[in-house]
């Protein structure tokens, strides 16, 4: 039984290996390169810069306020490494006028060359009771955070695909493998970015670009700290079932990822499982990490399970402190 086992998954390794040839993309060399991040004013945006800057890169900071965008710019130099190294700073809306967008960064690769890195960080979160939200809440969540990714990308990708090199990195969020309670309008947003990278993926791979899917965690920064200030219970109580994140550790790993060309980044053992539980039809950098995805399905469905069921007791506990509430008022 054991050989019939062990003949099975080397039939099996071979088989994936034959159609579909898993080679793992060389590492992206920082030093010198040329790192566009949107959002990049403040939160994981500006530790992604910082990061990208440590290694050498020269960075553009694109975001709409102008005066955070200098003052990012500011901190992100005490770290250079040569002085050599630039900070370009570019204010506009990446999710309204494509052709403004275009023109932007068409004038940061006439001063600091092609865009070697793309990070896409720019984005927000409204949350709220599905029939509380406006129309309009979905249609400004989709604008900044799906197509605020969309139009940056637009405007570097030809190019990449010109020098056959390139990577493309959307943020996303672990709202954007689960469905959470008070983001109907933020998870579907999120959602949007990994159908657009796996579909990408697909077309820019044989040009040597590759595609980064990050899904932080809840993450210590001003637009977590906004965030919570309208939260409904249930969403705050569910929140607060995991650790919040430092935006340096984020950015540490999601740089990472990025150089090697991984498609998933995650942080953490949660993330790690949810990663692997969202695989789907997701792309694999090694045929390696296929192989785990295979072997830990199960498992981490099973502690899945448990996961939901908690949150689901929590959605029924606050509705019940409502019911008594609402009852009590109505005696007193």
């Amino acid at each position: 039984m054991l050989l019939l086992a062990a003949a099975f998954l080397v039939a099996f390794v071979l088989l994936l290996y034959m159609v579909s040839p898993l080679i793992s993309p060389k590492p992206l060399a920082l030093p010198g390169a040329h790192v566009v991040v949107t959002g990049g004013s403040s939160g994981i945006g500006k530790c992604i810069a910082i990061e990208c800057y440590k290694q050498g890169a020269f960075i553009t900071l694109v975001a709409r306020n102008e005066d955070k965008l200098l003052q990012a710019k500011k901190e992100i130099e005490k770290h250079s490494i040569n002085d050599k190294q630039v900070v370009l700073c570019i204010s506009v809306d990446v999710s309204q006028d494509y052709s403004q967008v275009e023109n932007v960064i068409k004038q940061a690769q006439e001063k600091l060359g092609p865009v070697d890195m793309l990070v896409n960080c720019a984005g927000m979160s409204l949350s709220g009771k599905f029939e509380d939200l406006e129309v309009s809440t979905f249609e400004r969540l989709m604008s900044v955070n799906y197509l605020g990714s969309v139009v940056p990308q637009r405007a570097v990708i030809t190019t990449m695909k010109e020098r056959r090199v390139g990577r493309i990195v959307f943020v996303s969020s672990q709202a954007g493998q689960l469905g959470l309670f008070g983001f109907t309008a933020y998870s579907s947003s999120k959602f949007a970015i990994r159908g657009l990278a796996e579909a990408l993926q697909m077309e820019v791979k044989p040009y040597n670009v590759y595609v980064t899917v990050a899904y932080p965690p809840d993450t210590d920064t001003p637009g977590f700290a906004e965030e919570n200030k309208t939260k409904p219970l249930e969403t705050r109580l569910i929140s607060e079932t995991v650790s919040v994140c430092k935006p340096e550790q984020v950015a540490k790993q999601i740089v990472k990822d990025a150089i090697q060309g991984n498609f998933n980044s995650s942080i953490g053992s949660d993330g790690y499982m949810l990663s692997s539980l969202t695989c789907g039809m997701a792309p694999v950098t090694s045929i390696t990490e296929g192989l785990q995805q295979v072997v830990t399905m199960g498992l981490f469905r099973t502690i899945a399970l448990f996961y939901l069921g908690s949150f689901d007791s929590i959605v029924r506990r606050c509705m019940m402190q409502r019911a008594k509430s609402e009852i009590a008022d109505k005696t007193a």
